[in-house]
């Protein structure tokens, strides 16, 4: 199983990342973060001209079961998204809550983390 799961559109970058962030509201996820990065790049001094977001996403109802059944969940959560765009295709993507629980080493973590690792990929699926 890979580390990650992406998705590949034609769409535009701000019409994935507009309908990436609906169809996480519809799947109950919030958007608590998003990192423009070649803003915050520039910010900084230095030039990154490839529209990227980095979404941190969360679902508190699933948040607090992780945390209630591992405090140490709360090194992985939020769950981490990303959009960017590179050779005309923009691209979609997130670290497999499955792969990061497992870290942890709680056997409890694991129907939890996934469901939420279907629940995302969905999401990016239904976002193309």
């Amino acid at each position: 199983m890979e580390f990650h799961y992406t998705v590949t559109t034609n769409k535009p970058f701000d019409q994935a990342l507009k309908d990436l962030e609906a169809n996480l509201a519809e799947a109950r996820f919030g958007v608590l973060w998003a990192l423009d990065v070649p803003a915050k790049l520039q910010e900084k001094g230095v030039e990154f001209n490839q529209p990227y977001r980095i979404l941190e996403v969360c679902n508190p109802v699933k948040a607090k079961q992780a945390l209630e059944t591992d405090p140490m969940a709360g090194y992985f959560l939020p769950c981490k998204m990303t959009v960017y765009s590179k050779d005309g295709k923009t691209y979609m993507g997130m670290v497999r809550p499955t792969m990061i629980m497992d870290v942890v080493g709680n056997p409890g973590l694991r129907d939890f983390a996934a469901e939420v690792d279907g629940t995302l990929k969905g999401v990016l699926d239904k976002s193309l």
